[in-house]
Protein backbone atom coordinates (compact mmCIF):
# COMPACT_ATOMS: atom_id res chain seq x y z
CA UNK A 1 0.00 0.00 0.00
CA UNK A 2 1.41 3.38 -1.00
CA UNK A 3 1.34 5.90 1.80
CA UNK A 4 0.87 9.54 0.93
CA UNK A 5 1.14 11.97 3.83
CA UNK A 6 -1.24 14.40 2.12
CA UNK A 7 -3.97 11.75 2.11
CA UNK A 8 -4.09 11.60 5.89
CA UNK A 9 -6.48 14.56 5.96
CA UNK A 10 -9.18 12.21 4.66
CA UNK A 11 -9.14 9.87 7.63
CA UNK A 12 -7.75 12.42 10.11
CA UNK A 13 -11.06 12.49 12.09
CA UNK A 14 -10.63 8.78 12.87
CA UNK A 15 -7.03 9.27 13.98
CA UNK A 16 -7.89 12.27 16.15
CA UNK A 17 -10.84 10.56 17.84
CA UNK A 18 -8.78 7.43 18.58
CA UNK A 19 -6.12 9.69 20.12
CA UNK A 20 -8.77 11.50 22.19
CA UNK A 21 -9.96 8.15 23.57
CA UNK A 22 -6.42 7.30 24.70
CA UNK A 23 -5.85 10.77 26.16
CA UNK A 24 -9.15 10.55 28.04
CA UNK A 25 -8.08 7.21 29.54
CA UNK A 26 -4.86 8.79 30.86
CA UNK A 27 -6.75 11.80 32.23
CA UNK A 28 -9.29 9.59 34.01
CA UNK A 29 -6.55 7.46 35.59
CA UNK A 30 -4.08 10.13 36.71
CA UNK A 31 -5.70 13.58 36.96
CA UNK A 32 -7.93 14.43 39.92
CA UNK A 33 -9.86 17.10 38.02
CA UNK A 34 -10.92 14.57 35.35
CA UNK A 35 -14.65 15.08 36.10
CA UNK A 36 -14.30 18.69 34.95
CA UNK A 37 -11.94 18.03 32.03
CA UNK A 38 -13.46 14.98 30.31
CA UNK A 39 -16.93 16.39 29.50
CA UNK A 40 -15.56 19.49 27.81
CA UNK A 41 -12.72 17.62 26.11
CA UNK A 42 -15.39 15.36 24.63
CA UNK A 43 -17.60 18.25 23.50
CA UNK A 44 -14.72 20.24 21.98
CA UNK A 45 -13.29 17.17 20.24
CA UNK A 46 -16.64 16.23 18.71
CA UNK A 47 -17.29 19.78 17.51
CA UNK A 48 -13.82 20.01 15.98
CA UNK A 49 -14.27 16.67 14.21
CA UNK A 50 -17.68 17.79 12.93
CA UNK A 51 -16.06 20.83 11.37
CA UNK A 52 -13.21 18.76 9.91
CA UNK A 53 -15.72 16.33 8.38
CA UNK A 54 -17.52 19.17 6.61
CA UNK A 55 -14.24 20.67 5.37
CA UNK A 56 -13.31 17.46 3.53
CA UNK A 57 -16.81 16.49 2.38
CA UNK A 58 -15.92 17.15 -1.26
CA UNK A 59 -12.65 15.17 -1.18
CA UNK A 60 -13.48 11.48 -1.70
CA UNK A 61 -10.74 9.01 -1.00
CA UNK A 62 -10.00 5.35 -0.35
CA UNK A 63 -7.48 4.15 2.21
CA UNK A 64 -5.99 1.06 3.87
CA UNK A 65 -6.13 -1.22 0.81
CA UNK A 66 -9.59 0.03 -0.12
CA UNK A 67 -11.10 -0.90 3.25
CA UNK A 68 -12.09 2.64 4.23
CA UNK A 69 -13.67 5.50 2.28
CA UNK A 70 -13.96 9.19 3.06
CA UNK A 71 -15.77 12.14 1.53
CA UNK A 72 -19.35 12.54 0.31
CA UNK A 73 -22.00 10.62 2.23
CA UNK A 74 -19.33 9.22 4.57
CA UNK A 75 -18.45 12.68 5.83
CA UNK A 76 -22.12 13.63 6.14
CA UNK A 77 -22.54 10.68 8.49
CA UNK A 78 -19.33 11.56 10.33
CA UNK A 79 -20.64 15.07 10.88
CA UNK A 80 -23.93 13.66 12.20
CA UNK A 81 -22.20 11.23 14.58
CA UNK A 82 -19.81 13.81 16.01
CA UNK A 83 -22.23 16.71 16.26
CA UNK A 84 -24.86 14.40 17.74
CA UNK A 85 -22.22 13.07 20.15
CA UNK A 86 -21.45 16.64 21.23
CA UNK A 87 -25.14 17.23 22.00
CA UNK A 88 -25.29 13.96 23.99
CA UNK A 89 -22.20 15.02 25.97
CA UNK A 90 -23.83 18.36 26.82
CA UNK A 91 -26.98 16.58 27.96
CA UNK A 92 -24.90 14.20 30.07
CA UNK A 93 -22.83 16.68 32.08
CA UNK A 94 -25.40 17.55 34.76
CA UNK A 95 -27.58 14.46 34.24
CA UNK A 96 -24.93 12.09 35.60
CA UNK A 97 -24.43 14.28 38.65
CA UNK A 98 -28.14 14.66 39.32
CA UNK A 99 -28.81 10.93 39.10
CA UNK A 100 -25.64 10.15 41.11
CA UNK A 101 -24.14 7.86 38.48
CA UNK A 102 -21.14 9.97 37.50
CA UNK A 103 -18.17 7.89 36.40
CA UNK A 104 -15.52 9.31 34.08
CA UNK A 105 -15.53 6.29 31.82
CA UNK A 106 -18.94 7.38 30.50
CA UNK A 107 -17.27 9.91 28.21
CA UNK A 108 -14.60 7.42 27.14
CA UNK A 109 -17.33 4.95 26.18
CA UNK A 110 -19.20 7.74 24.35
CA UNK A 111 -16.09 8.60 22.35
CA UNK A 112 -15.47 4.92 21.56
CA UNK A 113 -19.04 4.39 20.38
CA UNK A 114 -18.78 7.33 17.96
CA UNK A 115 -15.48 5.94 16.67
CA UNK A 116 -17.25 2.66 15.93
CA UNK A 117 -20.03 4.50 14.10
CA UNK A 118 -17.49 6.31 11.94
CA UNK A 119 -15.86 3.01 10.98
CA UNK A 120 -19.24 1.61 9.93
CA UNK A 121 -20.14 4.61 7.77
CA UNK A 122 -16.71 4.69 6.11
CA UNK A 123 -16.45 0.94 5.50
CA UNK A 124 -15.66 -0.39 2.04
CA UNK A 125 -15.10 -3.90 3.34
CA UNK A 126 -17.53 -6.14 5.23
CA UNK A 127 -14.93 -6.84 7.91
CA UNK A 128 -14.68 -3.12 8.60
CA UNK A 129 -18.48 -2.98 8.97
CA UNK A 130 -18.29 -5.75 11.55
CA UNK A 131 -15.39 -4.15 13.48
CA UNK A 132 -17.21 -0.83 13.69
CA UNK A 133 -20.45 -2.52 14.68
CA UNK A 134 -18.83 -4.44 17.52
CA UNK A 135 -17.04 -1.37 18.87
CA UNK A 136 -20.32 0.56 18.87
CA UNK A 137 -22.42 -2.31 20.25
CA UNK A 138 -20.07 -3.24 23.11
CA UNK A 139 -20.02 0.33 24.37
CA UNK A 140 -23.82 0.50 24.11
CA UNK A 141 -24.20 -2.64 26.24
CA UNK A 142 -22.13 -1.03 29.00
CA UNK A 143 -23.81 2.38 28.71
CA UNK A 144 -27.26 0.80 28.93
CA UNK A 145 -26.37 -0.62 32.35
CA UNK A 146 -24.39 2.40 33.50
CA UNK A 147 -26.77 3.10 36.39
CA UNK A 148 -25.61 -0.15 37.94
CA UNK A 149 -27.46 0.37 41.22
CA UNK A 150 -30.82 0.47 39.42
CA UNK A 151 -32.64 -2.77 38.73
CA UNK A 152 -34.17 -1.52 35.45
CA UNK A 153 -30.79 -0.40 34.14
CA UNK A 154 -29.23 -3.80 34.86
CA UNK A 155 -32.19 -5.50 33.23
CA UNK A 156 -31.89 -3.26 30.17
CA UNK A 157 -28.18 -4.01 29.78
CA UNK A 158 -28.67 -7.77 30.11
CA UNK A 159 -31.56 -7.88 27.61
CA UNK A 160 -29.69 -5.71 25.16
CA UNK A 161 -26.52 -7.78 25.46
CA UNK A 162 -28.21 -11.17 25.02
CA UNK A 163 -30.43 -10.14 22.14
CA UNK A 164 -27.66 -8.04 20.58
CA UNK A 165 -25.29 -11.00 20.64
CA UNK A 166 -27.96 -13.09 18.93
CA UNK A 167 -28.38 -10.43 16.22
CA UNK A 168 -24.60 -10.25 15.78
CA UNK A 169 -24.64 -13.99 15.15
CA UNK A 170 -27.09 -13.38 12.31
CA UNK A 171 -24.73 -10.80 10.81
CA UNK A 172 -21.59 -12.95 11.12
CA UNK A 173 -23.27 -15.99 9.60
CA UNK A 174 -24.70 -13.78 6.86
CA UNK A 175 -21.24 -12.39 6.08
CA UNK A 176 -19.85 -15.94 5.85
CA UNK A 177 -22.53 -16.95 3.35
CA UNK A 178 -22.09 -13.76 1.33
CA UNK A 179 -18.34 -14.37 1.15
CA UNK A 180 -18.92 -17.98 0.14
CA UNK A 181 -21.09 -16.93 -2.78
CA UNK A 182 -19.19 -13.85 -3.96
CA UNK A 183 -15.60 -14.78 -3.02
CA UNK A 184 -14.93 -11.26 -1.76
CA UNK A 185 -15.53 -9.02 1.25
CA UNK A 186 -14.92 -5.80 -0.69
CA UNK A 187 -18.24 -3.98 -0.98
CA UNK A 188 -17.39 -2.43 -4.38
CA UNK A 189 -16.75 -5.88 -5.87
CA UNK A 190 -19.45 -7.69 -3.90
CA UNK A 191 -22.12 -7.68 -6.57
CA UNK A 192 -19.86 -8.34 -9.57
CA UNK A 193 -20.43 -12.08 -9.22
CA UNK A 194 -23.43 -12.00 -6.88
CA UNK A 195 -26.73 -12.91 -8.56
CA UNK A 196 -30.32 -13.17 -7.39
CA UNK A 197 -30.93 -16.40 -9.28
CA UNK A 198 -32.12 -19.55 -7.52
CA UNK A 199 -28.68 -21.09 -8.01
CA UNK A 200 -27.28 -18.49 -5.57
CA UNK A 201 -29.61 -19.36 -2.72
CA UNK A 202 -26.67 -19.37 -0.26
CA UNK A 203 -25.76 -15.76 -1.08
CA UNK A 204 -29.40 -14.61 -0.94
CA UNK A 205 -29.85 -16.21 2.49
CA UNK A 206 -26.62 -14.53 3.62
CA UNK A 207 -27.86 -11.12 2.49
CA UNK A 208 -31.17 -11.74 4.27
CA UNK A 209 -29.36 -12.66 7.51
CA UNK A 210 -27.22 -9.53 7.22
CA UNK A 211 -30.33 -7.41 6.76
CA UNK A 212 -32.11 -9.15 9.66
CA UNK A 213 -29.17 -8.49 11.99
CA UNK A 214 -29.18 -4.80 11.19
CA UNK A 215 -32.98 -4.70 11.40
CA UNK A 216 -32.37 -5.44 15.08
CA UNK A 217 -29.94 -2.51 15.32
CA UNK A 218 -32.37 -0.05 13.71
CA UNK A 219 -35.26 -1.25 15.91
CA UNK A 220 -37.44 -2.64 13.15
CA UNK A 221 -40.32 -5.08 13.66
CA UNK A 222 -40.09 -8.08 14.15
CA UNK A 223 -36.65 -7.54 15.77
CA UNK A 224 -37.86 -4.75 18.02
CA UNK A 225 -38.52 -6.66 21.24
CA UNK A 226 -35.57 -5.15 23.10
CA UNK A 227 -36.38 -1.51 22.34
CA UNK A 228 -39.06 -0.52 24.92
CA UNK A 229 -37.33 -2.10 27.92
CA UNK A 230 -33.83 -0.92 26.98
CA UNK A 231 -34.89 2.65 26.14
CA UNK A 232 -36.86 2.86 29.39
CA UNK A 233 -34.24 1.24 31.64
CA UNK A 234 -31.08 2.84 30.29
CA UNK A 235 -29.98 6.28 31.53
CA UNK A 236 -31.81 8.92 29.49
CA UNK A 237 -28.61 10.31 27.95
CA UNK A 238 -27.70 6.80 26.79
CA UNK A 239 -31.16 6.32 25.29
CA UNK A 240 -30.68 9.59 23.41
CA UNK A 241 -27.43 8.27 21.95
CA UNK A 242 -28.74 4.83 20.96
CA UNK A 243 -31.98 6.08 19.43
CA UNK A 244 -30.38 8.73 17.22
CA UNK A 245 -26.81 8.48 15.97
CA UNK A 246 -26.70 4.78 16.87
CA UNK A 247 -29.68 4.16 14.62
CA UNK A 248 -28.09 6.34 11.92
CA UNK A 249 -24.91 4.21 12.03
CA UNK A 250 -26.91 1.01 11.53
CA UNK A 251 -28.77 2.58 8.61
CA UNK A 252 -25.47 3.66 7.07
CA UNK A 253 -24.43 -0.01 6.96
CA UNK A 254 -27.67 -0.94 5.17
CA UNK A 255 -27.18 1.90 2.70
CA UNK A 256 -23.59 0.82 1.99
CA UNK A 257 -24.20 -2.93 1.66
CA UNK A 258 -27.85 -3.50 0.73
CA UNK A 259 -28.81 -0.52 -1.45
CA UNK A 260 -26.29 -1.35 -4.28
CA UNK A 261 -27.97 -4.75 -4.63
CA UNK A 262 -31.06 -3.08 -6.11
CA UNK A 263 -29.06 -2.50 -9.29
CA UNK A 264 -28.82 -6.24 -9.95
CA UNK A 265 -31.27 -8.05 -12.21
CA UNK A 266 -34.23 -9.57 -10.33
CA UNK A 267 -33.03 -7.96 -7.08
CA UNK A 268 -36.15 -5.84 -6.72
CA UNK A 269 -38.32 -8.96 -6.93
CA UNK A 270 -36.72 -10.19 -3.70
CA UNK A 271 -35.45 -7.16 -1.82
CA UNK A 272 -38.35 -4.75 -2.36
CA UNK A 273 -41.04 -7.02 -0.84
CA UNK A 274 -38.67 -7.91 2.03
CA UNK A 275 -37.80 -4.34 2.98
CA UNK A 276 -41.36 -3.10 2.36
CA UNK A 277 -42.71 -5.78 4.73
CA UNK A 278 -40.32 -4.70 7.50
CA UNK A 279 -41.30 -1.06 6.88
CA UNK A 280 -45.04 -1.79 7.01
CA UNK A 281 -44.85 -3.90 10.17
CA UNK A 282 -42.72 -1.27 11.91
CA UNK A 283 -45.02 1.62 11.04
CA UNK A 284 -48.28 -0.13 11.86
CA UNK A 285 -47.21 -1.97 15.02
CA UNK A 286 -45.15 0.90 16.42
CA UNK A 287 -47.81 3.58 15.91
CA UNK A 288 -50.65 1.50 17.36
CA UNK A 289 -48.64 0.32 20.39
CA UNK A 290 -47.30 3.82 21.15
CA UNK A 291 -50.88 4.99 21.79
CA UNK A 292 -51.12 2.74 24.86
CA UNK A 293 -47.93 3.94 26.57
CA UNK A 294 -47.98 6.04 29.73
CA UNK A 295 -44.20 6.38 30.19
CA UNK A 296 -42.71 9.03 27.90
CA UNK A 297 -39.45 7.16 27.31
CA UNK A 298 -41.39 4.04 26.42
CA UNK A 299 -43.64 6.04 24.09
CA UNK A 300 -40.59 7.44 22.31
CA UNK A 301 -39.21 3.90 22.07
CA UNK A 302 -42.21 2.80 20.02
CA UNK A 303 -41.94 6.09 18.14
CA UNK A 304 -38.41 5.04 17.20
CA UNK A 305 -39.80 1.83 15.71
CA UNK A 306 -42.28 3.85 13.64
CA UNK A 307 -39.58 6.16 12.30
CA UNK A 308 -37.42 3.16 11.38
CA UNK A 309 -40.34 2.07 9.23
CA UNK A 310 -40.53 5.46 7.50
CA UNK A 311 -36.83 5.32 6.69
CA UNK A 312 -37.09 1.77 5.39
CA UNK A 313 -39.56 3.11 2.81
CA UNK A 314 -36.69 5.02 1.21
CA UNK A 315 -34.51 1.89 1.23
CA UNK A 316 -37.33 -0.20 -0.27
CA UNK A 317 -37.65 2.29 -3.13
CA UNK A 318 -34.23 1.17 -4.30
CA UNK A 319 -33.43 4.46 -6.06
CA UNK A 320 -31.05 7.34 -5.38
CA UNK A 321 -33.91 9.63 -4.33
CA UNK A 322 -34.83 7.13 -1.65
CA UNK A 323 -31.29 6.91 -0.25
CA UNK A 324 -30.91 10.69 -0.24
CA UNK A 325 -34.28 10.95 1.54
CA UNK A 326 -33.20 8.41 4.17
CA UNK A 327 -30.02 10.37 4.92
CA UNK A 328 -31.99 13.61 5.22
CA UNK A 329 -34.50 11.86 7.48
CA UNK A 330 -31.74 10.41 9.67
CA UNK A 331 -30.26 13.87 10.27
CA UNK A 332 -33.66 15.38 11.04
CA UNK A 333 -34.76 12.52 13.28
CA UNK A 334 -31.49 12.49 15.20
CA UNK A 335 -31.79 16.11 16.30
CA UNK A 336 -35.54 15.84 16.99
CA UNK A 337 -34.99 12.90 19.29
CA UNK A 338 -31.86 14.35 20.87
CA UNK A 339 -33.84 17.44 21.80
CA UNK A 340 -36.77 15.42 23.14
CA UNK A 341 -34.60 13.12 25.27
CA UNK A 342 -32.48 16.08 26.36
CA UNK A 343 -35.59 17.74 27.78
CA UNK A 344 -36.64 14.49 29.46
CA UNK A 345 -33.21 14.30 31.10
CA UNK A 346 -33.65 17.85 32.45
CA UNK A 347 -37.16 17.15 33.76
CA UNK A 348 -36.30 13.72 35.17
CA UNK A 349 -35.88 13.53 38.93
CA UNK A 350 -33.83 11.21 41.09
CA UNK A 351 -34.76 7.53 41.15
CA UNK A 352 -36.34 7.76 37.68
CA UNK A 353 -39.18 10.05 38.75
CA UNK A 354 -41.16 12.40 36.48
CA UNK A 355 -41.13 10.05 33.50
CA UNK A 356 -44.87 9.41 33.26
CA UNK A 357 -46.68 11.52 30.67
CA UNK A 358 -49.20 12.50 33.35
CA UNK A 359 -46.35 14.05 35.37
CA UNK A 360 -46.09 16.76 32.71
CA UNK A 361 -49.56 18.09 33.52
CA UNK A 362 -49.48 21.88 33.65
CA UNK A 363 -45.83 22.07 32.64
CA UNK A 364 -46.68 24.81 30.14
CA UNK A 365 -47.58 27.29 32.86
CA UNK A 366 -44.83 26.33 35.30
CA UNK A 367 -41.90 26.00 32.89
CA UNK A 368 -43.04 27.66 29.64
CA UNK A 369 -39.64 27.56 27.89
CA UNK A 370 -39.10 23.84 28.50
CA UNK A 371 -42.69 23.05 27.57
CA UNK A 372 -42.41 25.13 24.39
CA UNK A 373 -39.26 23.31 23.31
CA UNK A 374 -40.80 19.91 24.04
CA UNK A 375 -43.92 20.88 22.07
CA UNK A 376 -41.68 21.90 19.14
CA UNK A 377 -40.02 18.47 19.11
CA UNK A 378 -43.38 16.68 19.40
CA UNK A 379 -44.75 18.66 16.44
CA UNK A 380 -41.65 17.88 14.44
CA UNK A 381 -41.74 14.16 15.24
CA UNK A 382 -45.35 14.15 14.10
CA UNK A 383 -44.30 15.53 10.73
CA UNK A 384 -46.14 18.83 10.88
CA UNK A 385 -44.70 21.50 8.53
CA UNK A 386 -42.53 23.50 8.52
CA UNK A 387 -40.40 21.22 10.70
CA UNK A 388 -37.73 18.85 9.41
CA UNK A 389 -39.60 15.53 9.67
CA UNK A 390 -42.29 16.72 7.26
CA UNK A 391 -39.75 17.02 4.46
CA UNK A 392 -37.99 13.81 5.51
CA UNK A 393 -41.26 11.95 5.05
CA UNK A 394 -41.98 13.82 1.83
CA UNK A 395 -38.67 12.74 0.28
CA UNK A 396 -39.00 9.04 1.18
CA UNK A 397 -42.68 8.91 0.22
CA UNK A 398 -41.97 10.51 -3.18
CA UNK A 399 -39.13 8.06 -3.77
CA UNK A 400 -41.54 5.20 -3.05
CA UNK A 401 -44.12 6.61 -5.46
CA UNK A 402 -41.47 6.89 -8.20
CA UNK A 403 -40.61 3.23 -7.57
CA UNK A 404 -44.29 2.22 -8.04
CA UNK A 405 -44.77 1.66 -4.30
CA UNK A 406 -47.74 3.95 -3.87
CA UNK A 407 -49.35 1.54 -1.40
CA UNK A 408 -46.30 1.77 0.88
CA UNK A 409 -46.43 5.58 0.86
CA UNK A 410 -50.15 5.39 1.76
CA UNK A 411 -49.33 3.13 4.73
CA UNK A 412 -46.74 5.69 5.83
CA UNK A 413 -49.28 8.51 5.63
CA UNK A 414 -51.77 6.47 7.66
CA UNK A 415 -49.14 5.76 10.31
CA UNK A 416 -48.36 9.49 10.45
CA UNK A 417 -52.03 10.22 11.06
CA UNK A 418 -52.10 7.74 13.96
CA UNK A 419 -48.96 9.27 15.43
CA UNK A 420 -50.76 12.59 15.79
CA UNK A 421 -52.51 11.18 18.84
CA UNK A 422 -49.58 10.01 20.94
CA UNK A 423 -47.34 12.98 20.14
CA UNK A 424 -49.97 15.68 20.60
CA UNK A 425 -51.20 14.02 23.78
CA UNK A 426 -47.99 15.24 25.44
CA UNK A 427 -48.70 18.79 24.25
CA UNK A 428 -52.31 18.64 25.44
CA UNK A 429 -51.23 17.42 28.89
CA UNK A 430 -48.66 20.21 29.22
CA UNK A 431 -50.92 23.07 28.19
CA UNK A 432 -54.49 22.03 28.84
CA UNK A 433 -54.19 19.87 31.95
CA UNK A 434 -54.73 21.24 35.42
CA UNK A 435 -51.49 22.55 36.94
CA UNK A 436 -50.62 19.67 39.25
CA UNK A 437 -46.93 19.29 38.50
CA UNK A 438 -45.16 18.93 41.83
CA UNK A 439 -41.58 18.45 40.74
CA UNK A 440 -38.85 21.06 40.64
CA UNK A 441 -36.53 21.20 37.67
CA UNK A 442 -32.80 21.44 38.26
CA UNK A 443 -31.50 23.82 35.62
CA UNK A 444 -28.68 22.68 33.35
CA UNK A 445 -27.10 25.26 31.07
CA UNK A 446 -25.05 22.71 29.06
CA UNK A 447 -28.14 20.55 28.45
CA UNK A 448 -30.23 23.57 27.47
CA UNK A 449 -27.50 24.62 25.04
CA UNK A 450 -27.62 21.22 23.35
CA UNK A 451 -31.43 21.25 23.29
CA UNK A 452 -31.64 24.74 21.77
CA UNK A 453 -29.04 23.87 19.12
CA UNK A 454 -31.08 20.77 18.23
CA UNK A 455 -34.25 22.87 18.00
CA UNK A 456 -32.55 25.39 15.71
CA UNK A 457 -31.31 22.62 13.41
CA UNK A 458 -34.79 21.07 13.25
CA UNK A 459 -36.25 24.45 12.27
CA UNK A 460 -33.42 25.18 9.81
CA UNK A 461 -33.89 21.85 8.06
CA UNK A 462 -37.61 22.60 7.79
CA UNK A 463 -37.07 26.09 6.41
CA UNK A 464 -34.22 25.23 4.01
CA UNK A 465 -34.75 21.55 3.11
CA UNK A 466 -33.80 22.08 -0.52
CA UNK A 467 -30.27 23.24 0.25
CA UNK A 468 -29.59 20.24 2.48
CA UNK A 469 -31.10 17.63 0.16
CA UNK A 470 -29.12 19.18 -2.74
CA UNK A 471 -25.89 18.78 -0.75
CA UNK A 472 -26.73 15.14 0.00
CA UNK A 473 -27.73 14.45 -3.62
CA UNK A 474 -24.37 15.73 -4.96
CA UNK A 475 -22.64 12.52 -3.86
Amino acid sequence: MDFNLSDITGYLPLVILAAVVLISLVIEMYIKSAPKILPWLTVISFLGLSYQSLLTIGKPGSFFNNMLATGGHVNIFWFLFNFGGAVVALITIDYLKKTEIYHGEYYILLQSSVLGMMLIAGAKDLIMVFVGLELMSLTFYILAGFARKRLFSNEAALKYFLLGAFATGFIVYGLALIYGSSQTLNIDKLYEHFTFESKNIVGIIGLFLFFAGFAFKIASVPFHMWVPDVYQGAPTSTTALMSTVGKAAAFSALIIVVSPAFGKEKATEILTPLVATFATLSMVYGSITAIMQTDIKRMLAYSSIVHAGYMLIGLAAGNKEGIDGVIFYLIAYSFMNLGAFGLISVLEGKEEKNLAISDYTGLGSKYPVLAGLLALFMFSLTGIPPFAAFFGKYYVFMAAIRADLLWLAIVGIAASAISLYFYLRVVVVMYFGKDESKFEVTSSNPALTGIIVSALLVILMGVLPGSIIDLIAKF
